[in-house]
């Protein structure tokens, strides 16, 4: 009579690869909780020492301090809220135009740097290694004293076509004044949106059937501005009614002034800014394969054909985490606006802190506002590079 083999114990529970695995993942999650919990209470057994306790309340009080720079309406008498709020606005809005034109700057440094023509070459590799091997806070700080409050005076003022004023108290530009027709042309902005929308979507989807290329930005972009005009000259009362800057004794009225600080901070985060993106441009450019050009010149393609057909399209795949990362960091360099003065939120929250003492909630609220600016930023890059990722068949 044949014995059966014996069958193979299992291995007891602790000594059980995924037990142990999460059995120290366990532990780790409980050690980082009780980490935290301990700098809490540590935290809370000295405010309540200082007789203070955590809580945003202290929002709702009296500010009680100017702010140069105000996109919205705001005075002393407007609460902490508000002033929170005009330093995020004015954080977003350097932001906002710093990633734009820095981008623009960065693609065409990073196409320069590959041009064949010696001059170009070696002016956009210049100015790419001496950029990125400079401080942004020693550029910034240098751009702001050496250039923007070395303008003339306003008696001396350098004037553009009788309306842009260059002075050393700031930049006079023309700036349209609403009227009373500008919220019906707004509703007209939203139309034209929405038209460009439908223009850009259905030039995608000739592109994906045909197989050509059409100019589907240039097209959308058209098409919007088509809209805005029609709904500019059929409106009886202009939407905007347009201010000229001029001089008045030792200020410029009239206009729009953009301040020294908001011009130093801006343009400088987009020179800086611009050279790291220009280097991801060129190694994105670089990893196309030259055969791919070959190929496209061998079709009849141009040059600019060539780069915006062939290669940027497959370029942006190496390109745009590593762009990602740049805009995120033009966001979180703003806060050195500090060093110039310029009202952003981390400067505005500094001196809410000096104004009401809440140190703790006022610097909690600034690293969970800058985290929600990375995370979205992250996400729709995230979802931007999801889009055009190469799908193998």
């Amino acid at each position: 009579m044949q014995h059966s083999p014996a069958r193979k114990r299992a291995a007891p529970f602790w000594r059980d690869e995924r037990f142990l695995q999460a059995l120290g993942q366990g532990l780790f999650l409980l050690a980082v909780v009780g980490v935290a919990l301990f700098i809490l209470n540590n935290m809370r057994a000295g405010l309540q020492k200082q007789g203070m306790t955590l809580g945003l309340s202290f929002l709702s009080g009296i500010a009680g301090f100017d702010i140069a720079e105000l996109p919205i309406a705001y005075s002393r008498s407007s609460t902490y809220w508000q002033a929170y709020t005009v330093g995020l606005l004015n954080t977003l809005i350097v932001s906002g135009i710093g990633i734009l034109f820095s981008t623009i700057l960065g693609v065409i440094l990073g196409v320069a740097r590959l041009s064949k023509n010696f001059l170009i070459n070696r002016l956009a590799a210049l100015y790419l290694e001496l950029i990125r091997n400079m401080s942004l806070l020693v550029f910034l700080i240098f751009w702001y004293q050496g250039l923007c409050l070395k303008l003339p005076k306003i008696k001396e003022a350098i004037v553009w076509f009788d309306s842009i004023y260059w002075t050393n108290r700031g930049i006079g530009i023309p700036w349209g004044i609403p009227t009373a027709s500008y919220p019906t042309f707004q509703l007209i902005l939203l139309s034209g949106i929405f038209l460009a929308l439908i223009v850009f979507f259905s030039l995608r989807t000739y592109a994906n059937r045909t197989g050509r290329a059409p100019l589907t930005l240039l097209w959308s972009a058209l098409a919007f501005l088509v809209v805005a005009a029609l709904g500019w000259l059929i409106l009886p009362v202009k939407p905007l009614e347009f201010s000229i800057p001029f001089p008045d004794g030792l200020k410029i009225s009239g206009g729009k002034i953009l301040t020294p600080e908001f011009m130093a901070l801006t343009s400088g985060l987009t020179l800086y800014t611009a050279a790291f993106i220009g280097e991801v441009v060129r190694a994105g450019i670089l990893s196309v394969s030259h055969g791919q050009v070959e190929a496209a010149r061998a079709l009849g393609l141009n040059g600019f054909q060539t780069l915006r057909l062939v290669v940027l399209p497959q370029a942006l795949r190496v390109i745009v985490p590593p762009l990602t990362s740049q805009y995120l960091n033009l966001t979180k360099n703003s806060s050195l606006a500090v060093a110039i003065g310029y009202p952003d939120l981390f400067y505005v929250s500094g001196t809410i802190i000096n104004q009401s003492g809440r140190a703790v909630e006022m610097i909690g609220i600034v690293m969970l506002t800058y985290l929600t600016f990375s995370l979205v930023t992250s996400l729709f890059m995230n979802w931007y590079n999801a889009k055009i990722k190469l799908v193998e068949r």
